[in-house]
């Protein structure tokens, strides 16, 4: 059990303000900052101004914006990962193989992490690269991981999830939302329909250890076309667990 004298307060803050910028905060005012994490302003000065001197962070007299030093926290925690490193190699086959982009991702609470990407073309409007998060809710990877999770604790992730539509298709209801994870579990595999993005189809299915755990998922995405979603599962799944099968032997 963590004893109060092993646990340094200011550097917690630190991390929770770190936390603070995204994709869609990339630069923050100290007010900003201030009620994102409940800390007075004075503390979030104090952390802001502490990540500027020391280089993580950058300030224009207004706002502060995350360095690319700051990169090296994240980057330090993925490259410590064996996976990543494992089924790299097996992306980039089954990627130049199908002729598209294909990713692996872990779940972290109500998101999914890309740990490793091949990338054939830029089917997103944002970039997607190891470190990238989406919400697991809406993608294909993060409902093959919730298929794993006991069906309570799955719903239990997906209540706390920001379930704001991204697209008119998107699934808004945790109970239907919850029926495409049973699917999942029940198929193997999760297909997914200009859900996460217009314009944007993929099909998720989990990576599996030794034992037979889901420990990340695997996935492919491309353009809409005029085929019907369905067809994916024959021009694209039987790649994705023969990667799957490989896998096994070595995660």
């Amino acid at each position: 059990m963590l004893k109060s004298t092993d646990h340094i307060a200011s550097f917690a803050k630190g991390l929770r303000v770190i936390t603070c910028f995204g994709a869609s905060t990339p630069r923050l005012s100290i007010a900003e900052v201030a009620a994102a994490t409940g800390y007075d302003r004075a503390t979030a000065r104090r952390c802001l101004l502490t990540l500027h001197a020391e280089g993580y962070a950058s300030y224009d007299g207004k706002y502060f914006a995350l360095t690319p030093q700051a990169l090296r926290l994240g980057m330090s925690a993925l490259n410590a990962l064996p996976l990543p490193q494992r089924v790299q190699p097996w992306l980039d086959q089954v990627s130049e193989q199908i002729g598209q982009s294909c990713s692996v991702a872990i779940l972290d609470e109500t998101e999914i992490v890309y740990i490793a990407r091949a990338a054939q073309r830029r089917v997103m409007s944002i970039g997607l690269m190891p470190g990238s998060r989406l919400p697991a809710h809406a993608t294909s990877m993060g409902r093959v991981l919730l298929a794993s999770l006991p069906e309570a604790e799955a719903r239990a992730l997906i209540a706390r999830a920001d379930l704001t539509p991204r697209t008119p298709k998107s699934l808004t209801d945790p109970d239907d939302i919850m029926a495409s994870v049973r699917a999942a579990h029940r198929n193997g595999y999760c297909l997914i329909d200009e859900e996460v993005e217009t314009g944007l189809r993929a099909i998720a299915v989990p990576v599996l250890d030794g034992r037979g755990r889901t420990v990340a998922a695997l996935n492919t995405g491309m353009a809409v076309t005029r085929a019907p979603a369905e067809s994916l599962i024959e021009t694209y799944l039987p790649a994705l667990l023969k990667v799957q099968q490989n896998l096994k032997r070595i995660v």
